[in-house]
């Protein structure tokens, strides 16, 4: 199968998002040839995964160091960070070394931004493995690891020399977790891209699927959503924050589950509050609220959230980082492909959305 190469630019070295099945013959030429040495930082649970990438680039004359690190949001502490410091600072890598990271969102955040914090910045190839890490974590630039106080809080804009997505990784991937990272592809079509609910409306059953009928074009559109946006704003000035349609009560969700709740979960949550904050300003009509739950609900995602933990996510979403000092930021839409920002909602709109997604 033929790779697709989708270029990401807006910065000093603009670089490729190579997506297809079996193109991990493609990641040598990511690293570049001035790397002597490479660490491949995987997730533990996928040494299987990571071996023939440790191999590839030892065939391509690199000196590689498999750093496995744990799974999931457990690996994103600056412990575990601080732990592959002191391994980089014992191999002795230099600003000319590289690093790959090869796991989920979660690892290749990681990965991110320990090669943007070692030596103020070395370079870095993500490969994702999940859907969710395909589609919107490793593309862009942005890299963090967790704290007590948030997720996301301590992190660096660090673009990748590149972006390597296997397709052929996706079918190992649990069905709950693949269909947690369409969250974000649905997302992409709601604020940008609406042929992508069309393919999705088309075919639920096969969009929760890696092999879908349109699980590949799925893919493609939602990453050309986010290089388009992200070449054009790197840092978050602007317009990348219609990225963050659905993740203010998202992250809230997230915070209050201590992270054990699936990320695309919680985003689908918090897109169908955010439309009913459009629908109740008067921005949007019932119909494409309506569509937000169809469509989420088609492919199993959730749609509504316990009432009572209300409370406890509106503090939550005070120290969100979309927050302006006291001012709350949403993402919002004035029509279908056609978002907008919210600030400094009521209270009572606040409430009156979320008790239209309580469950």
């Amino acid at each position: 199968m033929t790779a697709t190469r989708i270029g990401v630019g807006g910065t000093s070295a603009p670089y490729d998002v190579v997506i297809g099945s079996g193109v991990l013959g493609e990641l040598p030429g990511l690293i570049g040839p001035r790397a002597e040495q490479v660490a491949v930082i995987h997730s533990a649970a996928l040494g299987e995964v990571a071996r023939p990438v440790i191999a590839a680039l030892a065939a391509a004359g690199h000196t590689v160091h498999a750093m496995p690190v744990p799974d999931g949001e457990a690996a994103k502490t600056p412990a575990v960070a601080a732990d592959l410091w002191a391994r980089l600072g014992q191999a002795g890598f230099t600003r000319s070394d590289a690093v790959v990271g090869v796991g989920g969102g979660a690892t290749t955040d990681l990965a991110g931004f320990v090669a943007a914090t070692w030596l103020r910045g070395v370079p870095v190839v993500l490969m994702p493995t999940t859907l969710l890490g395909m589609v919107d974590a490793a593309v862009g630039g942005k890299t963090g690891v967790n704290t007590a106080e948030g997720k996301n809080l301590v992190g660096a804009f660090h673009p990748p020399a590149g972006v390597l997505c296997d397709l052929a990784t996706l079918p190992s991937l649990p069905t709950a977790d693949y269909i947690g990272g369409l969250a974000e592809i649905v997302k992409a079509g709601f604020i940008a891209d609406p042929v992508i609910l069309d393919l999705v409306e088309d075919d639920p059953e096969g969009a929760t699927r890696p092999e879908g009928r349109h699980t590949r074009e799925l893919i493609e559109r939602a990453v050309a959503v986010k290089a388009d946006v992200v070449s054009g704003d790197l840092r978050e000035a602007g317009r990348r924050e219609i990225l963050n349609y659905g993740h203010t009560l998202g992250h809230a969700i997230e915070r209050a589950e201590n992270y054990t709740f699936r990320h695309g979960y919680a985003v689908a949550v918090g897109m169908v509050f955010a439309a009913e904050l459009s629908r109740l300003s008067g921005r949007i009509d019932a119909a494409l609220v309506r569509r937000h739950r169809d469509i989420l609900a088609s492919v199993g995602l959730p749609t509504g959230y316990a009432a009572q933990a209300w409370p406890r996510l509106r503090e939550n979403m005070r120290v969100d980082k979309k927050a302006r000092g006291a001012t709350l930021r949403f993402v919002v839409l004035d029509a279908l492909g056609r978002p907008a920002i919210l600030a400094g909602p009521s209270d009572d709109l606040l409430d009156a959305a979320y008790r239209a997604v309580a469950s």
